[in-house]
């Protein structure tokens, strides 16, 4: 196969390549709505046609929307803004007048419109430093396309409570060939009620000699840091899980292969550790017609990595500032492309002014990576990683002494097989993230057990007749169980699976690629708090069915 040139859709980066894999970006989330939600069972009719055209239904997500209570509600507008180059938009915030400062919910939404020809862009949005939203977007079609996407961002609320700055960036490039200048309304619509159990505060890092660090309240009882970590920005860490050692003939190189961790450090110690979800963004795999109208898992709403840092709130309770760093295990030494942006949600003892601890266990397994390359006729990369870490602390707090221990266990295996030229590329892949987070006050025990999964299944091939086509399974699960004394007080079961096969000719212009495609997500989500199964279908962008119900 002849080298092609593969355009990174967040930077405008272009890499000489020979990948059938690379290209674009973007993700959803768990809390995402985007569209308008179905009902509850409904079967979609549309005209399907021969192969796609110039215009195709809106972007959607099969997620369920964020719930809304039925109380009074005020909005406030936070950003408009038209993105066609890599400038901010920076605007300023005031809380809503008429519904206190104290909300049951708070709702972000973002509506959003483009049209003509653009690659997907990442984006983020910050208020008062706090970055409370981080977004990809669609691939347009030449008629346009309009997208909306909903989030919880309640946690958040200390933030909204005081007047703030904003600044928001969708970096995009526009010119005579990428005509798409994308356009964005955000806003919040805050909820009144009985106030949620939010954070009381929510911090940021700030910029240090040695570093970024961290002071938190002296009667913080409870700390946990998010981390909204991307590999994307250009070359290869925008599909790190493609990587391959050096002695292999491929695209992408990493000296130990792909596996990646995301870790956070307290003090130059090791506090938390957690495996990144493996976006496949909206241009990704070298075939945009899989993701036109159905997105990747969490392509538009990218979820934080969540650490719960509380059995360190011993240290960082003394009142001083804390060296606080993340890194991401496996990116080769000076190669850019991942992006870690961190808020610490604490929450305060009403009690004490003062809470003393300790941290009393840190115990971190060695790390594994084991990558194996087997040239031939059909090369072949074998990757088994992992990792564990156990940490524990106490807090002497107004309400007793509690005993938090978090333990976390990483695993990944993966078998990555291509050809020379990589005219045929495949990925079968998966990821496992266990955590564990006990609570132990004056001798009641709650224990909170998360299982989550990652995996990717594809292949893209192509053919004499320059015919490239992908067949992809992702799937985004997690189990989650909290039990008291040993008695289940709650659960919850995801499975968010996305399944497509799409087929187009390249090195041709735009209205001469004749592509064909067939895509389909089914969200799951049943536990205490009731269920939702909606299923979406789409053959060559029209939307064919879309089931809800449980």
């Amino acid at each position: 196969m002849r080298s092609r040139i593969i355009m990174s859709m967040l930077t405008g980066t272009i890499l000489l390549a020979g990948a059938v894999f690379g290209g674009g970006t973007a993700q959803a989330s768990a809390s995402a709505s985007t569209a308008a939600s179905a009902s509850a069972s409904m079967a979609a009719s549309a005209e399907v046609p021969a192969e796609f055209g110039t215009d195709w239904h809106d972007p959607l997500t099969a997620a369920p929307p964020v719930t809304r209570p039925d109380a009074r509600s005020c909005q406030v507008t936070l950003a408009e803004a038209r993105f066609r180059d890599f400038t901010p938009y920076r605007g300023s915030y005031t809380p809503p007048d008429g519904c206190g400062d104290r909300w049951s919910k708070v709702v972000l939404r973002l509506d959003g419109k483009v049209k003509g020809r653009q690659f997907d862009r990442l984006g983020y949005l910050h208020v008062g430093g706090v970055e409370v939203f981080r977004t990809s977007t669609p691939e347009p079609s030449p008629d346009g396309i309009e997208w909306s996407v909903e989030k919880d961002v309640t946690r958040y609320s200390d933030t909204f409570r005081s007047a703030q700055g904003v600044e928001m960036l969708i970096g995009n490039v526009v010119d005579d060939t990428y005509t798409g200048v994308i356009d964005v309304k955000v806003t919040l619509t805050f909820y009144e009620g009985k106030p949620a159990a939010a954070p009381d505060r929510v911090l940021t890092l700030a910029d240090g000699p040695d570093g970024t660090t961290l002071t938190t309240p002296r009667n913080s009882e409870r700390v946990v840091a998010e981390v909204y970590a991307t590999g994307s920005g250009g070359g290869c860490e925008e599909y790190w899980y493609l990587a391959v050692p050096a002695a292999a003939p491929y695209s992408c190189h990493a000296d130990n292969g792909p596996y990646r961790e995301v870790q956070v450090e307290v003090d130059g110690r090791l506090a938390g550790i957690a495996t990144p979800f493996p976006t496949v963004w909206t241009g990704g795999w070298s075939n945009p017609f899989l993701w036109y109208v159905i997105p990747g898992p969490r392509a538009f709403d990218i979820k934080p990595i969540e650490y719960d840092l509380t059995p360190f709130a011993g240290v960082l309770d003394d009142g001083r500032p804390h060296r606080v760093e993340v890194s991401v295990v496996g990116v080769p030494a000076g190669q850019s492309g991942w992006s870690t942006p961190v808020n610490v949600l604490v929450w305060q003892d009403p009690g004490k002014t003062v809470v003393g601890g300790k941290l009393v266990t840190h115990e971190a397994d060695e790390l594994t990576d084991s990558t194996a390359y087997t040239p031939g006729t059909e090369h072949r990369v074998d990757t088994r990683g992992g990792h564990r870490l156990t940490v524990a602390g106490y807090l002497d707090t107004s309400h007793g002494r509690v005993r938090t221990t978090v333990t976390r266990t990483l695993a990944n295996t993966s078998t990555h097989r291509w050809t020379d030229g990589e005219t045929v590329d495949g990925l079968d892949a998966r990821w496992t993230d266990d955590e564990s987070v006990t609570v132990d006050a004056r001798g009641s025990a709650r224990t909170t057990r998360t299982h989550r999964t990652y995996t990717i299944n594809g292949t893209t091939t192509v053919g004499a007749d320059d015919r490239l086509r992908t067949v992809l399974t992702l799937g985004d699960r997690a189990d989650a169980v909290t039990t008291r004394n040993g008695r289940r007080t709650w659960w919850s079961r995801l499975d968010d699976t996305y399944t497509g096969e799409a087929t187009f000719t390249v090195n041709v212009p735009r209205d001469q690629r004749h592509a064909v495609g067939t895509t389909s997500e089914r969200y799951r989500l049943y536990g205490s708090q009731g269920c939702h199964d909606r299923r979406l279908t789409t053959v060559q962008g029209a939307l064919t069915e879309d089931r809800g119900g449980c």
